[in-house]
């Protein structure tokens, strides 16, 4: 073994700051997830329960094996959206949890936010779900409550909203498993959930699926109906056929789920591996490794040490590009390939090292991990004649046609191409979380309002004007404070560029969750499938 030793000084004033900086960030990141929990708040939840059925977590929690873990996906979606209407967490609750030893993607309507109706951040919400379940070959569970879309913003959802539908056919035609549990209306458009899964479960008196409610239908044809008759479980259990299963309350559907489940035959890719020895160090201890100034460089190897098994890591090229760690491990008994950032900038030497390194893992079939701490590649005469572009590209290239599974951590910062050589949210990683102290941009503030800045004085300069060093100076930091707003990790989760923000301590469980539903599809690398390496 090569266990990484560690130079962190717990007790040090300066562990201490970064320590205390991240429990801050922590502490607001609590409070945002809370308004997720909150649904559509006390007053609808209440009514919700006086009706007596359970929250979406909770049907979740009773379809789940017992003292399993669920990996929430996306928890912060339609944070800081500019319409209040639309609360954190995007009327839908997204995950991975395990249904009868089956790892399944759980998707679940909440309907105490508008009925469950869906809104432009719901769709893309689902639709992520959905992209996951397909690249992983992870069974589909969806938990149905939704009045369908939520109608003052139709022109956001009618178009790319029937993706939602072609998903569920093309996760059938894969072989891939999609049931439906229907525990309240699903109508309209959201009717096609239940019509086009491989297996549907409805609820006495309680499950309404037709595409059009008796309003509709009246105004439509003049026709007098009521909700059973048009669309009760009984009649699509007894007339229509579109319902398989006959449940006669909330528990009895899920447990009839749990038998569809084990009733799949379902097998994984790869088995599971055996018992994992756990890392040398406390993952408490990474609290206090991130500096709250991202300019202040920190070793990801102290990061490596706390996450992978048994803190081995055989370090690949070690003496060139120094400023990219890359090394084999293993993370809960699984193969990874890790790539993370040492000083912040990519440099000739550390692109081309990634470009190989990405090419090996390819060849062996091992997973590549990417923690990100960097600024981008770097700038500069000297740089640009010795070839940073093309081995930039180089690196690029080789993220871009990788056909191993690529996991993503931002625990610092992730800006410019960097970013992209680092497999961002663009480049497909199978999963992509950050730290409360990620920052993504194309630049840092500074640097971008310091752009911005130069060519505007060089074009009053052109034209013969006097530069307003006044104005400069309150555009600066208006831009400044603009970009650093968007850089933060709760704003770009809200926007789905991750699929959450995660604490540090939960690092290696949430990565060995991912890696564990990720060998249910087969993992096999490209063999030579690259694009032109300029040389």
């Amino acid at each position: 073994m090569t266990v990484l030793g560690s130079a962190v000084d717990v007790t040090s004033a300066e562990y201490a700051a970064h320590r205390a900086s991240m429990l801050g960030r922590l502490a607001e990141l609590d409070a945002e997830h809370a308004k997720a929990l909150a649904g559509g708040g006390e007053k609808y939840v209440a009514r919700h329960r006086k009706r007596g059925k359970l929250l979406a977590r909770e049907r979740i929690e009773l379809l789940l094996d017992p003292d399993t873990p669920f990996l929430e996906l996306s928890p912060l979606a339609a944070w800081g959206s500019a319409s209040p209407e639309y609360t954190v967490g995007a009327s839908i609750v997204t995950g991975i949890g395990v249904v009868e030893g089956v790892e399944c993607l759980i998707t679940a309507n909440d309907p105490t936010v508008r009925g469950g109706a869906s809104n432009p951040w719901t769709l893309k919400k689902a639709l992520r779900a959905n992209e996951i379940a397909y690249a992983n070959r992870l069974p589909c569970i969806a938990l149905v409550e939704s009045g369908g879309a939520d109608l003052p913003s139709q022109k956001e959802i009618f178009i790319p909203g029937g993706a939602l539908f072609r998903d569920i056919t093309r996760l059938s035609a894969a072989g891939i498993p999609t049931i439906a549990v229907v525990f309240g209306n699903s109508t309209a458009g959201g009717a096609y959930v239940p019509g086009m899964s491989d297996h549907t479960v409805m609820i006495k008196e309680q499950s309404k699926v037709f595409l059009g409610g008796p309003p509709l239908v009246k105004m439509a044809t003049g026709e007098e109906s009521d909700d059973e008759s048009l669309g009760g479980a009984e009649m699509h259990a007894r007339t229509s056929g579109l319902a398989d299963h006959f449940a006669l309350d909330e528990p009895d559907a899920l447990r009839q789920a749990r038998r569809i489940v084990a009733r799949l035959n379902w097998r994984k890719a790869h088995p599971d591996p055996g018992p994992a020895e756990p890392p040398k160090y406390a993952a408490d201890e990474l609290l206090g490794i991130v500096p709250e100034d991202l300019k202040t460089p920190f070793d990801p190897r102290e990061v490596v040490a706390r996450i992978v098994d048994g803190s081995d890591f055989d370090e690949f090229k070690p003496l060139y590009g120094p400023s990219l760690v890359t090394g084999w491990a293993r993370l809960h008994g699984y193969p990874v390939g890790v790539l993370a950032n040492a000083q912040g900038v990519l440099f000739s030497a550390e692109s081309q090292k990634a470009a190989q390194f990405i090419q090996l893992a390819n060849q062996r079939d091992v997973p590549l991990l990417f923690l990100h701490n960097t600024t981008g590649y770097m700038v500069g005469k000297e740089y640009e004649q010795g070839g940073i572009i093309k081995h930039g590209a180089m690196m690029i290239n080789a993220v871009s046609n990788s056909r191993v599974p690529h996991l993503s951590v931002l625990m610092g910062a992730s800006y410019g191409a960097g970013h992209y050589g680092m497999c961002g949210r663009a480049y497909d990683p199978r999963f992509l979380f950050a730290w409360p102290t990620a920052k993504s941009a194309v630049m840092g503030p500074q640097q971008l309002a310091g752009v911005l800045s130069i060519v505007a004085r060089a074009s009053a300069a052109a034209k013969g004007q006097q530069y307003d060093d006044e104005a400069d100076a309150g555009l600066r930091a208006m831009v400044e404070q603009q970009i650093e707003a968007e850089s933060l990790p709760m704003f770009l989760s809200g926007r789905l560029y991750d699929d959450g923000v995660i604490d540090p301590r939960d690092t290696r469980t949430v990565l060995g969750l991912c890696l564990s539903a990720i060998h249910t599809a087969p993992v096999e690398g490209a063999r030579g499938g690259f694009g032109v390496f300029r040389m």
